[in-house]
């Protein structure tokens, strides 16, 4: 990131330097972790925490406690008979499952918001639930920690709907004149694409720190498609850019061809052969099935 712009003279430089201007002044209003979602990760790294601590912690939200019933419902776990209660939730899904389906419907409710850009929203986060989904599969084929695979793949691109956020409140914020060249700006898609592809991985750093987030979580937002840079956790930020590309294979396969997906050496570099690359296809619908039931 620049930390200087020369004269600036469009409107998209002019919002890209209010931008670069706030980041670096540390002004941006970073989102807070959801108390529930925060509660949930403590619980679950707690190696004393059991059942009723989270069907309690769950219970203090009832909003939050029917989102986790309608998705222990969905397809995407077929219970076998009608799960009914949150203690019956426990029993069928397990301590670990339970807790990640919190941890991500209360997740939804904070950082991805952002009024008048819902479509753009959505796509992320389904980006978002299909990473964390990938990356579980990814951490089974290298018999490493799922858990931690999963928040890795699901939080890799926090960044993106806060730089979202922010430069929406910039446009807010100043004159008259600038809100009309904005909004042009705004609406045009592909300037939209270039502010948050440019500045999400700084931002997210801020929030991975704002969050006391895992440490192997933080090295994979800042470095998932640096890996070749990181200096701790590089299977971690190497796992995460793979769940990043099946995502983006399985959402929009237009940007992401099966061919562009298999040709990347990070797949030599994780010891996947193309039989396992063949089995992380194979789970494309059912990531797909999660994706669906967390879209909330």
């Amino acid at each position: 990131m620049a930390s200087e712009i020369g004269s600036v003279t469009t409107p998209i430089e002019r919002l890209e330097q209010a931008l670069i201007q706030k980041i670096e002044a540390e002004e941006v209003e970073l989102p807070l972790l959801p108390q529930a979602a925060s509660q949930v990760l403590a619980l679950a790294a707690d190696p004393a925490s059991d059942a009723a601590k989270l069907s309690a912690l769950i219970h203090q939200d009832q909003a939050l406690a029917a989102h986790v019933l309608k998705i222990a419902n969905s397809p995407a776990y077929m219970p076998r008979s009608p799960v009914v209660s949150l203690q019956h939730a426990v029993a069928m899904l397990g301590i670990t499952l339970l807790s990640e389906i919190a941890f991500t419907a209360s997740l939804k409710v904070g950082a991805f918001q952002v009024p008048g850009y819902e479509d753009e929203v959505k796509q992320l986060w389904r980006h978002s639930l299909a990473t964390g989904a990938f990356a579980k599969e990814v951490a089974r084929a290298k018999r490493m920690n799922v858990e931690s695979a999963y928040l890795c793949g699901l939080l890799h691109e926090i960044g993106k709907p806060v730089v979202l956020r922010i430069t929406t409140t910039i446009a807010r914020e100043k004159s008259d004149d600038w809100v009309k060249a904005l909004a042009t700006i705004l609406d045009n898609k592909s300037h939209i694409k270039t502010l948050i592809e440019g500045y999400h991985t700084h931002v997210g750093v801020l929030i991975a720190d704002k969050w006391s987030l895992p440490k192997q979580v933080a090295e994979a937002i800042q470095y998932y498609r640096d890996y070749e840079h990181t200096t701790t956790f590089r299977q971690e930020c190497m796992l995460t850019f793979i769940a990043d590309r099946l995502a983006s294979h399985l959402l929009t396969p237009e940007e992401m061809p099966e061919e562009s997906l298999r040709d990347h050496p990070v797949f030599a570099e994780l010891n996947l052969y193309p039989q396992d690359v063949d089995k992380l296809l194979m789970t494309k619908d059912q990531v797909l099935t999660i994706v669906n039931a967390m879209n909330l």
